[in-house]
């Protein structure tokens, strides 16, 4: 495939790291083969070790102070209408990462202005200074998985805390006056029992999560997590149906579903430009078009209309 070739050929040759290798997700090559990637900034070291991950622990390197400038030169090489940015956890780093992230967001914007950016962050330790830095350069797309349900989390993510996570979500939203969609997801076949599926979807609504993403666990090497169960594609179709009908705006839900698989395709920042449109015609009766949400913060105009 010509595109899968080309792909791997610029992320060579910009010497960036993409979360489809260091994650080994099985979805790589059908990714790669239609020119699209995720891109992991601020190393590919980690300072946690979860029990579930591929990505390798271990002490990080230091930051590169042009790798916000070579993802925003992928997209825009890429052609790009939709990236997401995600980062290795960098509990080494006071804030976490979160200037790196703030600054790779603004250098993608600046190199390609019409691209709808998501980014999928770890839980900065719920530092409110440190999330605002993300939030303040306005992602269009808000990410930060839970991963596994409450009584799993100690065991599958050692360092991380599911309240924590919770809270995370629901302070970005707030952050920015609920102007991002926010996105969390669920691995399967940890040993989850179905009510505590229901019950973390449920979690995941009082955060104000709009977009949910399920799929199977897949052990990466013998020394991580066994798989306890594989869930049937008509089990992932049911979870679904529910968790559409409990309220989900987006769903994807599937045995090779991962984060960023498809993420182009629900277009979520829609709904937050319909609600940017609700607030602002609720207030002063303006007229807002698309090219708003390309913005990474209103005009003062809206600004002051939305306050």
């Amino acid at each position: 495939n010509p595109a899968f070739w080309s792909t791997k050929s610029l992320i060579t040759d910009l010497k960036l790291v993409t979360v489809c290798e260091e994650a080994q997700c099985p979805n790589r090559w059908e990714c790669w083969g239609q020119g699209t990637a995720t891109f992991m900034i601020a190393g590919d070291k980690c300072t946690r070790a979860c029990g579930f991950c591929a990505v390798k622990t271990a002490k990080p390197d230091a930051l590169e102070a042009d790798e916000p400038a070579r993802v925003a030169e992928a997209t825009r090489r890429m052609n790009l209408r939709h990236v997401v940015i995600t980062a290795v956890a960098r509990d080494d780093m006071r804030d976490g990462g979160a200037e790196h992230f703030k600054h790779t967001i603004e250098a993608v914007r600046q190199a390609n202005p019409e691209i709808i950016i998501e980014v999928l962050v770890p839980d900065f330790n719920d530092r409110d200074w440190a999330l605002s830095m993300v939030m303040d350069a306005r992602p269009h797309i808000f990410n930060h998985n839970l991963e596994t349900v409450e009584r799993l989390t100690p065991l599958v993510r050692s360092r991380a805390q599911y309240q924590r996570s919770l809270t995370v979500l629901k302070k970005a939203k707030a952050m920015v006056n609920g102007h991002v969609a926010t996105k969390s997801g669920i691995m399967l076949g940890l040993g989850e029992r179905h009510e505590e599926i229901l019950r973390a979807m449920d979690d995941l609504l009082s955060a104000d999560v709009t977009v949910l993403t399920l799929g199977q666990y897949l052990r990466p090497t013998p020394k991580h997590l066994p798989v306890v169960d594989y869930i049937t594609p008509d089990a992932f179709n049911e979870y679904k149906a529910i968790a559409l009908g409990k309220g989900f705006r987006h769903v994807a839900s599937g045995p090779l579903v991962r984060s960023s698989y498809h993420a182009a395709d629900f277009r979520p920042e829609l709904d937050v430009l319909e609600a940017i449109e609700a607030d602002v015609r609720a207030a002063k009766g303006l007229e807002l078009g698309p090219e708003h949400l390309n913005l990474p913060a209103p005009k003062p105009a809206l600004i002051k209309a939305i306050a």
